[in-house]
């Protein structure tokens, strides 16, 4: 990827670059789907053409199904939360993407229980894999039987929708303790082959739950081989990469690349580098569902924007 200035030697995120990222969080932005460089403006000041024909997907992530602890009592209740205020929208959604760690311990009945939950949406829902998903004895041979029949290898795959090509990628497959994210080879070869036959123009929205962007090395935030992936994607005009993992809302634009990772319907993590290591986090009852949320992405014909928006539970 090209130099950014908000990237510190090692490729992380410096701490001014931190606080910008972290900023940008807390209103809706948009992305232009026009050709040529995208820009990232407050929703009241955007107006960009696009291609594609109008519609709205969602992007829930990191429910961890099964977890009880003092960082969230009852995943399931804020999951059943999240899921009440999708049904709840004004504009139904196409689909919904859930960017991985749908369980905490990759059990049958935490897998059952999640998609009884999700499945109230009443909505499509198209899935990949955390590392709390492939952590039965098969490493992920219980997710790749339930959510990943029609997938390729562990469970990557893509599809177009309205004249969008979506791209959901697994890079928890080969984890390291405390390691980054692996996209691998074969997975890598798959990429190139599958964007090839892809116009320029073709807006690309890829998912995977690790972010693609090296957001904090020292607590495996990143995937170490993003770049040659993201090389391939260089030549469209408009990509935009959604993932989960760290549990909060950061942007950032590279390029022609715009990166958003999620809020959980779980738990919070502490901003990068900002504890001694990662994993949940507790606030106070009152502040929880502020941090926890769900994620609209919006799709519309003319010369109307691409709107990504973060809603907490609390909204």
């Amino acid at each position: 990827m090209g130099h950014n200035k908000d990237l510190d030697q090692d490729g992380g995120v410096d701490r001014r670059g931190l606080l910008k990222c972290m900023t940008w969080g807390g209103t809706g932005l948009v992305w232009s789907l026009a050709g040529g460089l995208p820009g990232a403006v407050t929703l009241d000041r955007a107006l960009a053409a696009t291609p594609v024909k109008a519609f709205t997907f969602l992007q829930v992530s990191d429910s961890h199904i099964g977890f009880a602890k003092p960082a969230n009592p009852d995943a399931r209740a804020t999951y059943r939360e999240a899921v009440a205020k999708i049904s709840a929208l004004t504009v139904k959604p196409d689909f919904i993407i859930h960017t991985g760690d749908i369980s905490q311990l990759s059990k049958p009945e935490e897998f059952d229980d999640a998609d009884q939950i999700l499945k109230e949406a009443g909505l499509p829902v198209f899935h990949v894999p955390g590392e709390h998903d492939m952590l039965d004895d098969e490493n992920g041979k219980a997710y790749l039987a339930r959510y990943g029949k029609d997938a390729q290898g562990a469970g990557w795959f893509s599809f177009d929708h309205k004249g969008v090509h979506f791209v959901g990628l697994v890079n928890v497959a080969n984890l390291k303790a405390g390691g980054q994210g692996d996209l691998g080879p074969e997975q890598l070869a798959w990429l190139k082959q599958d964007l090839a036959s892809r116009p320029s123009s073709t807006p690309v929205v890829v998912f995977a739950h690790i972010p693609l962007w090296s957001i904090y090395p020292e607590w495996g935030w990143g995937t170490d081989d993003a770049g040659e992936a993201l090389s391939y994607l260089a030549r469209f005009g408009s990509v935009t990469v959604l993932n989960g993992h760290i549990h909060q809302v950061m942007q950032k634009v590279e390029g022609r690349v715009a990166f958003h990772t999620a809020r959980s319907t779980a738990f919070p993590q502490p901003a990068p580098g900002t504890a001694p290591s990662p994993g949940p986090l507790k606030v106070s009852a009152d502040q929880l569902r502020s941090v926890l949320g769900i994620r609209r992405v919006d799709f519309v014909r003319g010369d109307q924007p691409l709107a990504v928006l973060d809603i907490p539970l609390s909204a």
